[in-house]
């Protein structure tokens, strides 16, 4: 893949001293597999790190593969991106990796731009599909829940202990023409006092809705599955995970998995100064494992 336009797809990776140090214990020849390439943060560190490795990465999300492109320019022939989710990769025959790396979430371009869906603050369509060509958007599946299955979606993917009232809400004033008015329908839902902290009310429902719509969870559990296969013995599986259900299921993969050795058994996390420069980091848990 090439890249033929302006690079304005600018994501700051997190946590980028802590996977370096868990992939300097991977087996060579090196090759990661970058599972959420978004801007190639992660992986041209990589490739600046190991002069002979080769990095192939995967998004679904048509911007990111684009931008990570370019982002990759410079490492000529070392490289390969395939637009995907991570849940439906399949790599070729005998093809294994000496590492494997998932950033889970949403990436800061995908939240800034109004236009795809996931922004709280600026109005846009009432999508949050990472790929924006297919599936169902939030607002289909808005309209389409009844009021139980939704408090029970925002109650276990937001977390959120205002569930039934956010859903009471929601279903009396669907269907929302964009993010800005689902925004503030479930501020409603909270207390004044409440309705304006450094966090805004409907982030929880937010992240529920783009969690479901994306079925993250589920190709989580797939990628955890089919990950070690795909690893040479040896071969390092890093995960970052911004969700205490995502970190839930790497711990207990990690944990279970025979295939699987635990590097980390508690998540390493930002430190203060990153934390100060990248907010974006103040909720990532790192975990690693190796392939036995």
């Amino acid at each position: 893949m090439t890249a033929d336009k302006p690079n304005s797809y600018c994501h700051r990776p997190v946590l980028t001293q802590q996977v370096l140090a868990g992939f300097a214990a991977m087996p060579q020849p090196e090759h990661v597999l970058d599972c959420t390439v978004g801007g190639a943060g992660h992986g041209c560190l990589l490739l600046a790190a190991y002069p002979h490795g080769r990095l192939t990465g995967l998004d679904q999300d048509p911007d990111a593969c684009q931008a990570a492109a370019m982002a990759l320019d410079p490492f000529q022939g070392r490289w390969r991106i395939h637009n995907c989710n991570f849940a439906d990769y399949l790599p070729p025959p005998q093809q294994r990796f000496s590492g494997v790396l998932a950033d889970l979430g949403v990436s800061s371009p995908q939240l800034e731009r109004a236009e795809r869906g996931f922004s709280i603050r600026q109005a846009g369509p009432v999508d949050m599909r990472m790929n924006p060509g297919t599936g169902e958007t939030a607002a289909q599946l808005l309209q389409r829940l009844s009021e139980a299955e939704l408090a029970a979606l925002i109650r276990t993917y937001g977390e959120d202990r205002r569930a039934r009232s956010i859903a009471r809400r929601l279903v009396a004033r669907r269907p929302f023409a964009t993010t800005t008015d689902l925004a503030a329908a479930v501020a409603g839902a909270y207390p004044r006092q409440q309705r304006y902290g450094r966090t805004h009310p409907a982030t929880r429902t937010f992240q529920a809705l783009r969690m479901v719509v994306n079925q993250e969870l589920e190709a989580l559990s797939t990628l955890l599955q089919r990950g070690p296969e795909w690893l040479l013995p040896g071969g390092v599986f890093a995960v970052v995970s911004f969700h205490s259900l995502e970190d839930r299921l790497v711990k207990q993969a990690f944990l279970k998995d025979s295939r699987l050795e635990r590097l980390t058994r508690k998540p390493l996390t930002a430190d203060p100064e990153e934390r100060a420069g990248n907010p974006r980091s103040r909720s990532a848990k790192l975990r690693l494992a190796r392939r036995v």
